[in-house]
This record gives structure tokens, sequence and C-alpha cells, in this order.
């Protein structure tokens, strides 16, 4: 599976999926815009309540192709963070009290720098959240090595697997996915992680293979960590369910099956104005693999940089102007205010 970029694919194209999104259909083009479901509650312009994790993408390469995909990442993509650019990044951190540094992709373990990165940040003192599919960690020997790295830094690892069983998340992620996940699972345990008084912390991330929310998250850990250690005696911390947004392939994937005019009005009657007010943006900051800085790894995908008043690159940091913008919105929004909301952590309320 290729993706949508080297295929030339007319959703490869951000401001083609903003319009997808607002005017597909007449349906799509009666539907209330995030701004206004803002307005009703006091809550526009969105704007940041403070600071508190910094995101970096720090390359759209991944060994994997995944159908839901929302960075469109995989083997055929070679955007990579330079050295030069997470020199800034650093630069940035040493001058703020940010605790929280969460590195994303593709698959962040590709990136070149990937171990001196990890190991400059955690020089500063910060908390390191890797993202990581599970499967590269069985690859090659130098992804193999990957969970004593991260348990010598303390990093925790949050890591996506779309089910306890084998057929769902290899319809979404690709055959094999599971077995290797689950392989990867064990090593992490093995070492420490998920295990109670380690203080290795190891999270699995939930999103779901069709056109439907994620149930809910306290009863889906529950049942994951049943059948987890029932099968394989694995064990973890926490589980985030997490709803797909309507964007690159898992847009894709809705126009196709000819579910997007029904998703969309799933998640925008399901909107949850508690929800609206513990939405990421407002406490993360995304910085893209070419220093860009976005108010969301979504909105990164779209090519939405943040406001123009405040600083477009990461080497023309300034928190508290940044701290001082208006978040950028648009329909795609929807996706993390609907029913109990959603983040790269979890449910919102």
């Amino acid at each position: 599976m290729k993706s949508l970029k080297t295929l030339s694919h007319d959703l490869s194209d951000p401001t083609y999926q903003l319009d997808v999104l607002n005017n597909y259909s007449e349906s799509l083009r009666q539907q209330p815009k995030f701004k206004e479901k803002l307005e009703e509650i006091d809550l526009y312009p969105l704007r940041p309540t403070g600071i508190e994790i910094f995101q970096i993408n720090v390359g759209y390469m991944c060994n994997m192709t995944c159908k839901h995909c929302h960075v469109d990442a995989g083997p055929d993509r070679d955007e990579i963070m330079t050295k030069e650019t997470l020199e800034h990044c650093l630069e940035a951190l040493r001058h703020s009290d940010i605790k929280t540094v969460d590195l994303t992709g593709g698959a962040p373990e590709m990136n070149p720098h990937f171990r001196w990165f990890i190991e400059q940040i955690s020089d500063l003192g910060k908390d390191i959240i890797v993202r990581s599919n599970l499967t590269i960690l069985t690859t090659a020997p130098k992804y193999q090595e990957l969970p004593e790295f991260f348990a010598k830094h303390g990093v925790e690892v949050t890591c996506s697997l779309p089910f306890y069983n084998k057929s769902r998340t290899d319809r979404q992620r690709g055959e094999g996915t599971y077995d290797r996940s689950i392989e990867a699972l064990k090593k992490l345990n093995e070492i420490g992680y998920g295990k109670e008084d380690t203080g290795l912390e190891l999270n699995l991330v939930y999103n779901p293979t069709g056109a439907f929310l994620p149930g809910g998250q306290e009863s889906l850990e529950k049942e994951f960590k049943r059948q987890l250690d029932r099968k394989h005696d694995i064990v973890f911390n926490n589980l985030f369910t997490i709803t797909n947004l309507p964007i690159s392939r898992y847009l894709n994937f809705l126009l196709e099956s000819d579910n997007l005019d029904e998703y969309m009005d799933r998640l925008i009657t399901s909107f949850n104005p508690a929800a609206a007010k513990g939405v990421m943006c407002r406490d993360t900051i995304s910085v893209g693999w070419d220093g860009t800085l976005y108010d969301c790894d979504f909105n990164q995908m779209l090519e939405m940089p943040v406001e123009e008043e405040a600083p477009q690159h990461i080497s023309e940091w300034n928190e508290a102007k940044l701290n001082d913008r208006e978040i950028k919105i648009n329909q795609h929004c929807f996706g993390c205010t609907a029913g109990d909301g959603s983040s790269c952590g979890g449910t919102t309320t």
C-alpha cells in the first residue's frame, strides 16, 4: 500500500480535504460550523490555557502504511526532521518550563537522530513520551534494542493497538501486525514496562476500525487488560481511546465506503461542550518535521500553521506569544469534541 502523496491522490492536498469536509454534499454544506458551536458556549475564539505538552513530529517515514493513518505515513515518505531543527527544539525547551515532550511520526524511531535527541531531552529533565506502532520494535536489531534504551531514560511508551484480537488489528494495520505487536509488548513487559513499582509506563491507544465513535474508555481498558492478560500474559498501564478524525486516509475510507455524511453528522450531533473546553490544542504545541508550528498534529496534517501573529517556526520560539494566540479551527475539529472528547491522551472529560 502506498501513501496518498505517492499516488498523487486528490486527498493528498490538504486544501482539497478541507473543501470536502465543508462542501462535498448538500448535507455537509448545511451542517453547523465548528465556530458556531464554540460561539454558542462562549469559547470562540479558542485560545490556549497554557502550553504543557511539546509535541514533535520527527518525520512521516514509517515501516507501516495503515489504512486509517491521518499522517499518511509510510516507507515511501521521506520527510524527516533534521538535526538542525531538533537543535532548535532543544533550545526552545531550555528556555521553557514545559515538562512533557511527546515524540511522534510516522515511526519516530526511524529518525536517524532519534536516540541522540532522547538523550538530550533527558538531560534537560523533561518527561518523554514516544508514540510507537510496536511493530518497528521487532524489525532491525537497532530497533529491537530500543526497549532497553527507553527504560534507561524513563521514556513513557504509548503504543497503537487497534484491538485485542488478530483479525481486527490486521484488518486496520496490515497482515502480521497483531503477532508482531504482541511480540513487542512481551519484550516491553520483560524489562518492566507496564508493571507495578517499576516507574516504566506502557500505554495502549485504541481507535475504531469503522465509521463509528470509540466505546467508553474505562470499560474498554478493563476488557483490553482482561483479554491481553488471558491470551498473552501481557500487562499495561492505561488505554487511551481516540476518535478517528476525518482527514487523510481515514477521510478516503469514509468517501470510498459512502460514510462521510453519516460520520460527520455523528460527530457534530455528539458535540460535547465539556470536551470542547478540554481539547488538546489548548495545552499543546505541535512542531512539524520542518520546524513549522501548529496548534495540533491534525492541523499539521492539514497544513494549518498557527495564526500569523504568533511565531511560525521553532527557531522563532516565543512562548508568551504562543500562549496568547488564537487557535485555528475547521470542521475536522468536531472529531476532538464528540462524546467524551478525544486527544492524544485519550478522552478529555
